[in-house]
């Protein structure tokens, strides 16, 4: 095995927050006050069991659910044993004359193709290979059974929660938001004392206990640790994870037998030490290098499974819609890159769900031309054979009884959808760059060069990686059980040590919640990026710093979806600092910023509402402001950052409640302020409903807000692009990226269309540094170049300069003290 060398270090809790008189408390409840849910031993299950069952909309739907999966599974094994053992095929396709008793009778009818019973059965008895499929799917399925027992059990202990202690009736559970319970489980722990280290729950508490183990995999896939990223040799550079890998992962590190933790809230003594990191490292490759050929000896299993499951799941959706398989969704892999530390399931689905129509618009900007014109012309060809065979058949139904009439029809009907799909409208124009934009708005994160690229072919790519096409997330899942083996033995084995080093680095102890990944507390000082307004708040070397803004982002989304949560200290001067700073950009009326000016998201037709977001909220944001408010063409040349950020601090100003929806008092509506964010939006009672809407569009304008300081802020000094990095050598040490980057790409006529702000800012010529990419104005042929970058994989960093400090050396073993590491008290 490799000599294990790994860049992590040790990161020491920095700041304790648990409340006055706090530390090490337990509270002790007499025993003849005590009520059912006191001193819940693992709040981990608890409350990710309240939150399923809030968002399968109650105890009902949920058992119903649940018992249709077990019937489905019985379907799909007793359907397919069927249709392999006890169909008679040659009588079927006609291939073989049905003896009638009455000769008058002639007809071959469905039955007549069923094989007896007793035939039936001795053709699976004789199938040995069936019969241990059967045995097998038995077997799992009593598993299943069992374990839907068990659930049955626990969730009527969560449905009594809900009745008696949250008072929320099961009939009135789906229309309460996951912050009003969250809020009713926060108020009821002074009563119940649901968790006895603290006397108070806060909104992070719950957080952290639901996505405990969902942030350490943020977390992991943010540093590059996971081996998602393959370069194959005719496909390039490609992302591989499906649900199978993910499994095996969660299945490695959290829960499975040899696992990293001793329980869900608590890692293994052993792996908070240095001294016997190398010993752990063998041991988890050991592990790895196991469960890798279990699932290699599990594959042909798995595989027929996962066959038989895709055949019944989109056949008919296929036949229906046959353009079904040409639409796109996002990967798993986009999912965890664009997730927010302790952001909820339902929370990053919203967020994608908005994304998703201006993200298929995006990609529908790339139509290859000659594509398009040789589908026009198979379309044609299909069509009009298509059109033939169905007249034919509406003058006389008998041409369906000609051999393959039927199938050459539903063939045809395929081939002009998916011809169709590939002609763009013609009256439709779209424009890469607003739309790019837009979608910023929604998913929080994007690549520094992704900036004025968006027409590219590269940036196109990279961008499928995240909204893939739903037939490549089909193939993809049907080749897991073939390659995930290859990739657990192969690709994760190597980082061992890496990840053993991860865990122990990476993990705080937080009263009352337990071991938790120390990046999902988003604190700046200890994870903060001095590129992402941390400058001067944050003490982390290049190693222990979120990539892409995520910490904080992440802190922002947590602020604003939980507006009553109050923060630690470094948290809220970071936020304090954010609102002086928008207020300060928001509030010049010089010449080159006058208060009539629109923002980008104004010019670029931004629409950040979707349908689901009432059309009256952006209406009224942008009240007032104008296109012709535009400023002069030299002066947006001069400083096109700046106008940009000073646009968007204006529109955060300018979003208010009382200035944009002018919603009358609601004696139901609560009142939510966050003093630690200071911001006014919160102010006055509001409903969940149009909370959540003001909280989502306030997001989205602090995504673009932050996008444009950081933008800013590396036009001054020179950064580091973390979309693509290199993995680290065996000694710990990044490998430099000194080959130039030099892409040749046409702008497509017909697909792009800048925003106004990005045509007058195209007109001036950035400065070239040897750090950044720069652009021409020429749109035909757009030359970028720069020198010391490496392309390395997505969510990772690179160091570009030789003056990049460097952590200490990690102790070899026995060299280090064997002291737990320090325990952080929120």
């Amino acid at each position: 095995m490799a000599v294990f060398d790994t860049p992590y270090q040790r990161l020491e809790a920095s700041y304790t927050d648990s409340p006055l008189g706090e530390d090490d408390l337990l509270v002790h409840v007499p025993e003849g006050s005590k009520s059912p849910w006191n001193h819940i031993e693992n709040l981990d299950l608890f409350f990710s069991r309240v939150y399923n069952l809030h968002q399968k909309n109650g105890f009902t739907c949920m058992l119903i659910g649940e018992m249709f999966e077990l019937l489905q599974f019985i379907f799909v094994v007793s359907f397919t044993t069927f249709l392999v053992s006890c169909v008679d095929y040659d009588i079927l396709f006609a291939n073989k004359m049905v003896n009638h008793s009455q000769s008058e009778n002639n007809k071959v009818t469905l039955p007549d193709a069923f094989l007896p019973p007793r035939v039936c059965r001795d053709r699976i008895q004789e199938n040995c290979f069936l019969m241990v499929l059967l045995v097998i799917a038995g077997v799992f399925w009593i598993h299943r059974l069992i374990k839907f027992i068990y659930n049955i059990c626990c969730y009527w202990e969560i449905y009594n929660f809900y009745i008696q202690a949250l008072r929320i009736p099961m009939a009135d559970l789906p229309y309460y938001t996951w912050e009003e319970i969250q809020s009713r489980i926060v108020q009821i722990q002074k009563e119940h004392q649901i968790c006895i280290h603290k006397k108070e729950l806060s909104e992070l508490d719950v957080s952290h206990r639901i996505l405990r183990f969902k942030n350490y995999m943020v977390a992991m896939v943010n540093k590059n640790l996971l081996p998602l990223q393959h370069r194959l040799p005719l496909l390039g550079e490609t992302v591989f994870y499906t649900r199978g890998l993910k499994y095996n992962f969660q299945l490695i590190f959290f829960w499975g037998p040899g696992c990293l933790f001793q329980n869900e809230w608590s890692l293994k003594p052993e792996y908070k030490r240095a001294g016997a990191r190398l010993e752990l490292a063998e041991k988890l490759s050991q592990r790895i290098l196991w469960i890798g050929l279990a699932n290699l000896v599990l594959c042909p299993l798995v595989l027929v499974w996962q066959i038989l499951y895709a055949f019944f799941s989109y056949t008919e959706v296929l036949r229906r819609e046959p353009g079904s398989l040409g639409a796109r969704c996002w990967s798993l892999y986009g999912r965890c890159y664009l997730r927010h530390f302790n952001e909820l399931d339902h929370q990053l689905q919203a967020r994608l769900s908005r994304a998703y129509k201006p993200a298929s618009k995006y990609m529908n900007c790339f139509l290859s031309p000659l594509l398009a014109v040789a589908a026009k012309h198979l379309g044609f060809l299909a069509g009009s054979i298509l059109a033939v065979l169905i007249a034919l058949t509406v003058y006389d139904e008998d041409v369906l009884a000609v051999e393959h009439v039927l199938s050459a029809v539903t063939l045809l009907g395929v081939v002009v959808t998916v011809c169709r799909s590939f002609i763009p409208d013609q009256h439709l124009v779209f424009c890469p760059e607003q739309l790019l934009r837009v979608i910023l708005a929604h998913i929080h994160y994007m690549p520094d060069h992704w900036q004025r690229s968006a027409h590219r072919a590269e940036t196109r790519g990279e961008f499928a990686q995240l909204f893939q096409y739903k037939a490549v997330f089909i193939l993809e899942e049907l080749l897991s059980p073939l390659l995930t083996p290859l990739v657990l033995i192969f690709r994760l084995r190597p980082k061992s040590l890496e990840i053993i080093d991860f865990f122990r680095n990476f993990t705080v102890e937080v009263v009352g919640v337990g071991d938790t990944c120390s990046f999902a507390q988003m604190d700046v000082r200890q994870h903060g990026n001095p590129a992402w307004m941390s400058a001067g708040k944050t003490e982390a070397s290049v190693y222990q710093q979120a990539e892409d803004g995520k910490t904080e982002l992440s802190l922002m989304h947590f602020a604003i979806t939980n507006p009553r949560w109050q923060p630690p200290r470094e948290c809220s001067a970071f936020l304090t600092h954010l609102r002086e700073r928008v207020q300060k950009d928001s509030g010049g009326t010089t010449p080159k910023n006058p208060p009539g000016l629109g923002h980008p998201l104004h010019y670029s037709g931004l629409s950040l509402q979707s349908d689901s977001e009432p059309h009256s909220l952006m209406v009224n944001m942008f009240h007032g402001i104008s296109p012709t408010a535009m400023p002069p063409h030299t002066e947006v040349l001069c400083s096109p950052h700046v106008s940009a950020v000073s646009e968007v601090a204006s529109a955060l100003r300018s979003l208010s409640p009382q200035q944009s929806c002018h919603m009358a008092p609601n004696q139901s509506g609560l009142e939510f302020r966050n003093g630690s964010f200071g911001s006014s939006l919160w102010e006055g009672p509001m409903t969940s409903g149009p909370l959540s809407e003001y909280a989502s569009m306030e997001m989205s304008l602090h995504a673009l807000y932050m996008h444009e300081l950081h933008q800013q802020h590396t036009r001054m000094a020179p950064g580091r692009h973390i979309w693509h990095r290199q993995e680290s050598d065996e000694s710990g040490e990044s490998v430099s990226g000194d080959g130039l980057i030099n892409t040749t790409s046409n702008m497509p006529n017909s697909a792009s269309c800048p925003s106004p702000t990005t045509l007058l800012q195209e007109d001036r010529m950035p400065p070239i540094s040897a750090h950044r990419f720069s652009a021409s104005t020429d749109f035909g042929t757009i030359q970028r170049s720069c020198s010391n970058l490496a392309r390395q994989p997505m969510g990772g960093w690179s160091e570009d300069t030789q003056s990049t400090r460097h952590p200490e050396t990690v102790p070899e073993e026995g060299s280090e003290d064997d002291l737990p590491p320090q325990t952080q008290k929120v």
